[in-house]
């Protein structure tokens, strides 16, 4: 068996797989060589963020297993994979803390303003500026899986009014006072002050967060992406915070990783 791996892939990562199937080749590919060394893999974990020929690989007929290192698929939900006899896993709900952890670190640092403060003290200046408050705040959530759902239990001890959507509104927590389909997403954004986005990159939701869907959020809300980048309009995103619509902004994720140096994002005000 040849297993390919294009994570970062540590020394006991491969002692633990090696450990249960000892006659396994690995391969650590990276994302130089991932393109190269898939065609001849019989097991691919990973998250490819370059172009990977996933044609060549299907009509090949060796690879039976993709478990993606992410909780996203959309890196490899191709129709030729679709169409395949191709097993295909994701790790939704491995990283839920870290992420939602870090979700709640962005949104906090747009509330106290803790970029503003940074820069102020790399300027040696000691203004008072006014902060906001993430507790009582009316929340949005898009995208109620693993992250989604660990993203509830983080918020709700800040007494926040939580709105949920899904693309499969079902099982909805306690905490969560709202629980729509992708229907309801326009009544989310007029009513949430902080907008989390958690939900998967489909065709479905490939630009949902465009111009007219920002047009819709509270003036003042803040923006938290913590999912795929092209599920935001980089260039409608920057216009709204260039016009202050949006109060603030905290990316964990870009159309294009990284940005080019062209890139809006990287003068933004108050991303």
């Amino acid at each position: 068996m040849r297993i390919v791996l294009c994570y970062p892939v540590e020394p006991r990562h491969l002692a633990q797989i090696q450990a249960v199937v000892p006659q396994a080749e690995l391969v650590d590919a990276g994302q130089e060589r991932v393109a190269e060394e898939l065609p001849a893999a019989d097991l691919f974990c990973g998250h490819p963020k370059v172009p990977v020929p996933w044609e060549t690989v299907v009509r090949g007929g060796r690879l039976r297993w993709i478990q993606s290192s992410a909780a996203g698929l959309d890196h490899c939900l191709v129709p030729a994979v679709v169409g395949s006899d191709i097993i295909v896993t994701s790790a939704s709900g491995v990283l839920a803390d870290q992420v939602a952890e870090h979700g709640l670190g962005l949104a906090i640092a747009c509330t106290r303003r803790i970029p503003l403060f940074l820069e102020q003290q790399e300027r040696r200046e000691f203004v008072r500026r006014p902060t906001r408050d993430l507790t009582d705040a009316t929340v949005g959530i898009v995208g109620l899986g693993g992250v989604g759902r660990r993203l509830v239990e983080v918020l709700a001890p800040f007494r926040v009014r939580i709105l949920a959507t899904d693309y499969f509104p079902i099982r909805k927590p306690a905490a969560v006072e709202r629980l729509g389909g992708p229907e309801t997403l326009p009544d989310v954004l007029a009513e949430a002050d902080i907008l989390f986005l958690c939900a998967p990159l489909t065709p479905q939701t490939r630009g949902m967060i465009d111009a007219a869907a920002i047009a819709r959020m509270k003036r003042g809300a803040i923006l938290v992406n913590m999912a795929r980048g092209p599920l935001v309009d980089e260039n409608a995103l920057v216009d709204a915070l260039e016009s202050g619509h949006l109060d603030s902004a905290a990316i964990d994720v870009t159309p294009i990783e990284p940005p080019p140096p062209e890139s809006r994002l990287w003068r933004a005000p108050r991303l």
